[in-house]
């Protein structure tokens, strides 16, 4: 029996199993990080506070993320219901690291849930050498929903990669918890770009 290849469709986005593979090399990193991590008390002199600010900046994120999110419902009600439990779980990623629970644009109103500024940071989250994601005009919310959808896959992708990559600095707990954000922002960037 021979194993060929099966039949190539174009691609639109991240395949499938490269999805996949990239979620279970996060997840394997946080396991070793875990497994090689000190006592875990806390007791280093500076592990607590980079822990701490980590934490803070994860749960900032995903609130900038969810206001993001919140901004493109606002100008597009059409993706409410798409895009809804997505902001669902970007809110409760906020809430796992810390954050406080934002409300929700369903119960709120899409059209008070994105205000001027919230629609000024759509473009994603901060970069990875500052804090402020504000650069200039690219943060204004696409008029087409196509470019909308392109916008948040590209916050949800940077998301992703940077706390992937902030994988190795953490303690074990904070390190399995963003490996499982980070996998769940890589599931939604494929949802946004093949659903």
């Amino acid at each position: 029996m021979s194993l060929s290849p099966s039949p190539r469709r174009p691609s639109r986005g991240p395949r499938r199993r490269s999805l996949f593979a990239s979620a279970a090399g996060a997840a394997g990193a946080a396991l070793l990080v875990g497994c090689t991590g000190g006592s875990g008390s806390g007791e280093s002199g500076g592990g607590p506070s980079d822990a701490e600010r980590a934490r803070a900046r994860a749960a900032r994120d995903s609130a900038e993320l969810a206001a993001r999110y919140a901004a493109v419902i606002a100008a597009h009600p059409g993706l409410a219901e798409r895009l809804g439990p997505l902001r669902d779980g970007v809110v409760r990623h906020a809430e796992a690291f810390g954050g406080a629970r934002a409300s929700s644009p369903a119960a709120s109103g899409t059209a008070s849930a994105a205000s001027p500024s919230v629609s000024a940071r759509a473009a994603g989250p901060g970069g990875d050498s500052g804090d402020s994601g504000d650069s200039g005009d690219s943060g204004v919310v696409p008029a087409d929903e196509k470019g909308a959808l392109a916008l948040l896959a590209g916050a949800e992708r940077q998301l992703a990669d940077r706390r992937a990559r902030a994988l190795l600095d953490v303690p074990g707990e904070l390190a399995r918890l963003l490996a499982s954000v980070a996998a769940a922002g890589a599931a939604h960037v494929f949802l946004l770009t093949e659903g």
